[in-house]
């Protein structure tokens, strides 16, 4: 069975960091892309960060540029997210989700995590 499970979301001060891991279960990160979604109330989902199943190669959204970086621990079978310089507009449920590329849309990933809620605020 399939399974993605987010951990790490919750509150913290404008400037603050926080690490979103992803734990997946029932396929490995060998032969998928773990990419992180965000939805803030109001507002589609929009893809943030990915990482890919070959070479790790990654992608970050201009938005978080030099401010997140995306990670994975293959013998885990985990994919991390390290958020520093948070903003309150980072504000957002955050998805994990799989995809056998690094697509661009939401409708290309088979998989979704439940989410996991960060708020930014003083």
């Amino acid at each position: 069975q399939v399974q993605l499970v987010e951990s790490g979301g919750g509150l913290v001060q404008p400037g603050g960091s926080l690490r979103l891991s992803c734990a997946a279960s029932g396929f490995t990160l060998d032969y998928y892309a773990i990419a992180w979604f965000r939805q803030a109330p109001g507002k589609e989902r929009e893809k943030v960060s990915c990482i890919s199943s070959t070479d790790g190669s990654t992608y970050y959204a201009d938005s978080v540029n030099g401010r997140f970086t995306i990670s994975r621990d293959i013998a885990k079978n985990t994919v991390y997210l390290q958020m520093n310089s948070l903003k309150p507009e980072d504000t957002a449920v955050y998805y994990c989700a799989a995809d056998p590329w690094c697509g661009s849309y939401v409708s290309e990933y088979d998989y979704w995590g439940q989410g996991t809620q960060v708020t930014v605020s003083s």
